[in-house]
């Protein structure tokens, strides 16, 4: 093959044929709704995933596009997109350069979840079957890398800055993973600990999605440096939200097994809390420790919920959301700086902190 071709070309009468991809755009209730530009950019952003996961090979493209073509909620490319746009009064369009950013955000959030499906042996993800689960172990785990590979060739595109900020992502994702690793099935995991993986896992992506999306927007160092701020903030409160959820949503509502972190091991901030608790504490800690079946995950999740562990966890992700609201103070007051403050007054208003 000739270097001068692009491979993803090779694919595009796979794009184009009867069950190709359409793209999902802006949920009503998502805060990009309340800027309106952001919708079709949101679908511009879905449209160049879906190209750029493209290979030669149309079962390499199978497995890349598999989360891309149910799609999330597109949180990290909405606050690149946002944050480039955060200096502008009246915003029409987000730039090209903006939208190839969100995408190689969301390109290792992707490639993060295939791996992190692998790790914790998970069936299910976003409603559907995991690639691992699909397709094995070995695919998975090459098909995350492949991701992050193309994401890396996209940030390069963009300029040294954005490649070394997508890579500064890459290292935190890998950093908070082998934390949380360390702590697999640890009763005496710290909240210390704890900080420290979700700071790396899900934290500092949200921080460089705004930072990358402020980077190509060029947007003023100051405002850049508050983004970053408000992505880190929101991101911890972020985490904290999620590991609440899965102790007290459905499965339908999560689209993966209630009680899920508790069976791999994963003891968050509310277990954390809740094996110190002088009544149910002693029999949490029995039950974990190791592998659980769905009687002895559900046992421990109601213990968990017997507790003030949630409504502490509440309050924690509360403490998280106010700084994030709290450095967008600092940001000129814009149609994008409104999104982001929407977002997170949605957050902890999300019914599991009711």
């Amino acid at each position: 093959m000739s270097p001068n071709i692009d491979p993803r070309a090779l694919t595009i009468s796979s794009r184009l044929s009867a069950d190709a991809y359409y793209p999902h755009g802006v949920a009503e209730d998502s805060p990009f709704a309340l800027l309106p530009c952001l919708d079709s950019d949101l679908r511009r952003v879905e449209e160049e995933l879906h190209f750029t996961a493209a290979a030669p090979d149309e079962f390499v493209s199978e497995l890349a596009r598999h989360l891309i073509t149910v799609s999330g909620k597109l949180v990290r490319p909405g606050f690149c997109l946002a944050s480039s746009l955060v200096c502008e009064a009246e915003p029409v369009r987000s730039s090209q350069s903006a939208v190839r950013g969100a995408v190689s955000v969301e390109l290792v959030h992707i490639g993060s979840l295939y791996h992190d499906d692998v790790m914790d042996e998970a069936t299910t993800r976003r409603s559907v079957p995991s690639v691992n689960a699909q397709w094995g172990n070995l695919r998975a785990i090459l098909a995350g890398d492949y991701l992050l590979g193309r994401a890396s060739a996209v940030a390069a595109s963009l300029g040294a800055e954005v490649a070394r900020l997508l890579a500064e992502a890459i290292t935190g994702l890998c950093e908070g993973q082998i934390i949380e690793l360390e702590n697999a099935y640890d009763t005496e995991r710290s909240e210390e600990r704890y900080a420290r993986a979700v700071a790396g896992k899900t934290a500092a992506l949200l921080s460089i999605a705004c930072r990358i999306g402020a980077t190509v927007g060029e947007v003023p160092t100051f405002e850049r440096d508050a983004l970053g701020e408000f992505g880190f903030a929101y991101g911890m409160a972020f985490q904290i939200v999620d590991d609440i959820l899965d102790l007290v949503s459905t499965e339908s509502q999560l689209g993966k097994p209630t009680g899920n972190d508790l069976a791999e091991g994963t003891y968050t901030l509310p277990v954390i809390w809740a094996m110190a608790d002088p009544k149910a504490g002693d029999e949490l800690r029995s039950i974990l420790g190791g592998p659980l079946i769905a009687s002895a995950r559900d046992r421990a999740a109601e213990l968990v919920r017997s507790t003030a562990s949630v409504d502490q966890a509440r309050d924690r992700a509360r403490v998280w959301a106010d700084k994030a609201q709290a450095a967008t103070a600092t940001l000129p007051d814009t149609p994008a700086t409104a999104v982001l403050r929407l977002a997170t007054d949605r957050l902890i208003k999300t019914p599991a902190l009711r």
